[in-house]
Order: structure tokens, then sequence, then C-alpha cells
């Protein structure tokens, strides 16, 4: 049920976000302790601001509420916000845009002892990503099938 409430939550927010010139970034419903959780993330070229989030939480909300029958029967809460500094990359446009930039990269299995890498995307293909990361002071050029990536974000290098 809850991929289904994303799909809906999607296909309705989509037109909304578009027609301000927003990017849907994601959408997720989740439950955390007893409550369920809608959040749609979004973002703008210079950043979102948060009457830009409120503007579209209206209008989604106003549309979510005229479904019949209620994709969501439970009670939830509805929050629209920015991705933030280390937004996830989950579509193609996402990972062509943090080329060259610094990443965290979460892998499904071990890869040369390690299941996750920070570092700078320098190349980027549809089944591979090469990453230049700092192994203990030394500089190393990795790459990483696209397959075996669980979840790649921006990070933010200290």
């Amino acid at each position: 049920m809850d991929n289904n409430v994303v799909d809906i939550v999607t296909n309705l927010a989509t037109p909304i976000v578009d027609a301000h010139k927003f990017e849907l970034v994601d959408v997720e419903f989740v439950q955390e302790a007893k409550s369920w959780y809608l959040r749609l993330y979004i973002d703008k070229p210079g950043g979102i601001t948060i009457n830009e989030c409120a503007l579209v939480s209206d209008e989604v909300g106003e549309k979510l509420d005229e479904l019949d029958p209620d994709p969501i029967p439970q009670a939830y809460f509805l929050e629209v916000s920015s991705p933030g500094a280390e937004r996830p990359l989950k579509k193609e446009q996402d990972y062509e845009r943090a080329l060259n930039h610094y990443i965290h990269v979460s892998l499904y299995q071990k890869l040369d002892g390690e299941k996750a890498y920070e570092g700078t995307m320098t190349d980027l293909t549809p089944d591979e990503l090469t990453l230049k990361v700092n192994l203990k002071g030394r500089i190393k050029t990795l790459t990483i099938p696209r397959e075996k990536i669980a979840k790649a974000r921006l990070a933010i290098k200290f």
C-alpha cells in the first residue's frame, strides 16, 4: 500500500510542482512511532523557501482532499520541505547534476572491503560511476557498478 500511496501522490503533486517551476525530488510515506508522514521534497535552482513549501503543501493538500476514494485512509501529517544540503540522488538527472561534486554512496555489498564511500564523482556512465576518494591520506580512484548502489546523496566535505 505504501508504494501505491507514493505513486498516487507523485502523480498528483508533479503537475502542481511543475506549474511553479519547482522540482519534485522525492515522495515518501512512512510510519514513525505511531504516526504516519507523507513527505514531499521539492527544490529549485538557488534553493526553495519556506513560503514555497507552504504553497505546495496547501495545493497538494487540497487535491488530496478531493480524491474519492481517499488513497490514505489513516491519519497522517503532510510535510513539504527542501531535500537539504545532502540531497538524495534518485533520478538520472540527480546523478548528472552531482558530477564533479562530493557525494556519499552506500552499497548493497562490500566493495574493496567497505560498504560506503565518500568522494568526488569524476565520471558517470549508465553502468558505473567513478569516485575520487581519500582513503587514509591516499587519493584513490574507485569505479562503482551502479547496480551495487543502495543509496547515494550529496555530501558535505569536512
